[in-house]
C-alpha cells in the first residue's frame, strides 16, 4: 500500500496529469507523467486507473495491487511534486509480473525523456 501522502486521491489530480503530463505507452500500460514544483509537495505521488475493459472485479485488482508494488519503489527516483497515472490496458490482465515490470520501468523512462525538437 502506497502512504496517503503518495497517492492521487482527487479527479482533479488524475485530470491534471492526464491532461498536462508526458504519456508514454507500452503493450500493457500507459504512463501518464506531470513533473511540477509545487510548494507543498514533499514526495511525487502516484494513481492508478484499472477500467473494466481490464476484467471483472478480481482481476482489475490484482493487477492494481502488482502496479502498486512496482512504482512504489519508483516513486523515490521522480523529483518532488511529480504526479504519475498508471493506466492499466487490457492485456495487462494476461500480463506476468514480470511484464509489467518491463513495461512500467520503459514507459516511465520513455517519458521521463526531455522531448526532441520538431
Amino acid at each position: 500500500m502506497l502512504a496517503a501522502t503518495q497517492r492521487l486521491r482527487r479527479s482533479a489530480e488524475f485530470a491534471a496529469a492526464i491532461r498536462g503530463g508526458r504519456r508514454a505507452g507500452r503493450g500493457t500500460l500507459v504512463v501518464h507523467l506531470l513533473i511540477e514544483e509545487p510548494a507543498h509537495a514533499s514526495t511525487a505521488r502516484a494513481g492508478f486507473v484499472v477500467s473494466k475493459a481490464v476484467g471483472n472485479a478480481v482481476v482489475r485488482n490484482k493487477v492494481r495491487r502488482r502496479l502498486r508494488h512496482l512504482v512504489r519503489p519508483l516513486l523515490a527516483d521522480l523529483p518532488p511534486g511529480a504526479s504519475l497515472v498508471v493506466r492499466a490496458l487490457p492485456p495487462a490482465a494476461q500480463a506476468g509480473f514480470a511484464e509489467l515490470d518491463s513495461d512500467l520501468t520503459g514507459a516511465l523512462a520513455s517519458a521521463r525523456r526531455p522531448r526532441r525538437p520538431r
